[in-house]
């Protein structure tokens, strides 16, 4: 063979070689559009027309780069490799955040469920050292007659250490039988403990000899499903006061009703004082509570004694804390607020000093800023009336940003970052539905804001009944005029 035939063979076989290349390329660029596409039709955020034209476009894109790698000339071939590369990579970062947000979604469905923690504690001087050293020791417990959690605490726990248990009626009775030395030592939940400590700053230097945490399903009955695109309906905000999990059971000190008329484009926000004084649902007593103490026995009887103030049906409700907030706003690249007067939030938190000045006029505010802004209260002339109206200010912020053309750009990453740090029951069929109505037409909104107001007043509770504490006394006037705006979002008055 001459050296022009191999020079010519070697030819004809570069450029099959060539063309077998952009074939694969094209294929692979067609599945990815193929994939992205499937995605899109899965998260179901998009109008159809929107989707139509995007699965067009990827098409259409896919052939013209096609027609440029196959074609001649190099320059054309060195394009529409590169083109086709970038789209490649820039499907492939799609389709990784999409799949995340459709598996987020998925476990949405799944069923939420509380986290109960419980700690065994001791006095400070005890000599116990390891939970071990307790066996069949007397401990002292609240009654667990027809608390689930504390039945499924007292199993678990016995599979470690064999114990006898003495039984207080409440909290106070148990704190009594650790102080007055008639059991080594007490259960008592995490929140439980920091009820204590609300009334009692000294049972605060006991000592944590143990700590663990009981999972409980929250079972579904709180949901009223309805069209949330053509139906007026009710959501309920509880703001936990802790770090970390969501799921965790702890006081709501923030109680937030939001109503939604989707077809006049109206928000109602309404708040309760955390220190409402209300009867607690489902809790067999005369003595009424403060509502903050409704989160610590679940979600469902907050919602329930929110119910019962305001003679409403809530539809569903979403649970957040410390550490959503700052998730929240973060992802959101801030938010923004403004005030009537300057004020500092300054308190003590986990050996930290957190100290924040918020100036009159405009503020922009980053996570942890938007949480000193929502919890401040002592610094306040109204103190936790003006704190809920903050909190009102914050969450307005919030939708405010979620509702603008920023969703189409931050949908994905925004349901990522709250993966875990959101109890919802809305569902994902009704999320989707929401942010595809506002993609569609992009409506404006606007909220009306409103705040329950009281008494100040010293009774005793429910939760601590030997003493009396401070608590606000609902004035029924305020609670009429909640329930008649209320009532006209719904009438589209």
């Amino acid at each position: 063979m001459s050296i022009m035939e191999k020079v010519k063979k070697e030819t004809v076989r570069k450029k099959k070689s060539r063309k077998k290349f952009f074939r694969r390329l094209f294929y692979v660029s067609l599945l990815s559009s193929t994939m992205a596409i499937l995605c899109l039709y899965f998260l179901n955020v998009l109008p159809f027309l929107y989707f139509i034209a995007i699965a067009f476009f990827l098409f259409v894109l896919d052939f013209i780069f096609a027609l440029l790698t196959l074609g001649k000339g190099v320059k054309k071939r060195i394009l529409g490799t590169f083109l086709s590369f970038l789209k490649f990579g820039l499907l492939c970062f799609f389709l990784f955040h999409s799949i995340h947000t459709l598996l987020f979604l998925h476990k949405m469905n799944q069923g939420n469920y509380n986290t109960v923690n419980y700690q065994i504690l001791v006095l400070k001087d005890s000599p116990y050292t390891s939970i071990k050293e307790l066996k069949d020791k007397k401990i002292g417990s609240l009654e667990a007659k027809d608390d689930e959690e504390l039945i499924q605490a007292k199993m678990q726990l016995n599979k470690k250490v064999s114990l006898e248990y003495k039984e207080a009626d409440n909290l106070e009775d148990l704190s009594l039988l650790l102080k007055n030395h008639e059991v080594e030592a007490i259960l008592i939940e995490e929140a439980q403990l920091s009820l204590l400590e609300e009334e009692n700053n000294l049972f605060s230097q006991e000592k944590v000899l143990y700590s663990f945490s009981v999972n409980i399903e929250i079972k579904d009955e709180l949901v009223k499903n309805v069209d949330i695109t053509k139906e007026p309906f009710n959501v309920f905000i509880s703001g936990i006061d802790t770090y970390g999990k969501v799921t965790s059971v702890s006081r709501s000190d923030v109680n937030m009703l939001i109503s939604i008329n989707p077809t006049t484009h109206k928000v109602l926000f309404i708040s309760i004082p955390r220190d409402y004084y209300v009867p607690l649902n489902g809790i067999a007593t005369k003595l009424k509570d403060k509502i903050t103490h409704a989160g610590i026995h679940g979600i469902n009887t907050s919602v329930k004694t929110v119910e019962d103030l305001l003679s409403i049906d809530i539809n569903y409700y979403a649970k957040v804390n410390f550490t959503s907030l700052i998730s929240i706003v973060d992802e959101l690249d801030g938010i923004d607020v403004t005030l009537d007067q300057a004020f500092t939030a300054y308190y003590e938190e986990k050996n930290e000093t957190i100290h924040y000045t918020f100036k009159k006029g405009e503020n922009h505010l980053n996570g942890k800023q938007a949480l000193a802004f929502a919890r401040e209260r002592k610094s306040l002339a109204q103190g936790d009336v003006e704190r809920v109206k903050h909190q009102q200010m914050i969450l307005e912020a919030i939708m405010n940003k979620v509702l603008s053309k920023k969703i189409i750009t931050k949908y994905n990453d925004l349901l990522k970052d709250l993966d875990g740090k959101v109890i919802t029951n809305l569902g994902t069929e009704n999320i989707t539905k929401l942010v595809k109505q506002q993609i569609k037409n992009m409506p404006s909104w606007s909220i009306d804001k409103y705040t329950l107001e009281g008494e100040n007043s010293h009774q005793y509770t429910y939760s601590y009944p030997s003493v009396k504490s401070y608590v606000m006394l609902p004035k029924e006037e305020s609670v009429k005029k909640a329930k008649e705006m209320i009532q006209n979002l719904r009438d589209g008055v």
